[in-house]
C-alpha cells in the first residue's frame, strides 16, 4: 500500500522530524564504523610506528622507496637506501615498516 501525503495531512499521521532524519543518521554510523573509524586507527598506529623508528629498521617509503634507517630526527629520517647513497626525507614520508621478502 502507498502512503499518499495527502492522506497523511488528512489525518494528522504525519511522521515526526526524528523519524524522517533516522535514515539519514543509520547511513552516518554505517559510514562512520566501516570507513572512517578503521581508516583513523590505521593512521594513528602508522604515527606511533613512524615515531618509534631506530636505526637499522628497514622502511618503505610513499615513493616506493626502500631502506634502512641511519639516524633520526624530530621531523626528518635519514635512509640508507644503497651501498653509499643515504637520502633525508621527512617523517611524514616513511610509509610503514618494510616486509621482509618471502622465500
Amino acid at each position: 500500500m502507498i502512503l499518499d501525503s495527502t492522506l497523511l495531512v488528512a489525518t494528522g499521521a504525519m511522521p515526526s522530524g526524528l523519524v524522517s532524519f533516522l535514515p539519514l543518521i543509520l547511513i552516518g554510523g554505517i559510514f562512520y564504523f566501516l570507513l572512517i573509524a578503521p581508516e583513523r586507527r590505521r593512521r594513528r598506529q602508522l604515527q606511533a610506528t613512524v615515531e618509534a623508528l631506530k636505526r637499522g629498521d628497514r622502511v618503505v617509503t610513499q615513493g616506493g622507496l626502500y631502506g634502512e634507517v641511519v639516524s633520526t630526527e624530530p621531523n626528518t629520517v635519514v635512509l640508507k637506501i644503497a651501498d653509499g647513497v643515504k637520502v633525508k626525507v621527512t617523517k611524514a614520508a616513511v610509509s610503514g615498516l618494510a616486509e621482509e621478502p618471502k622465500s
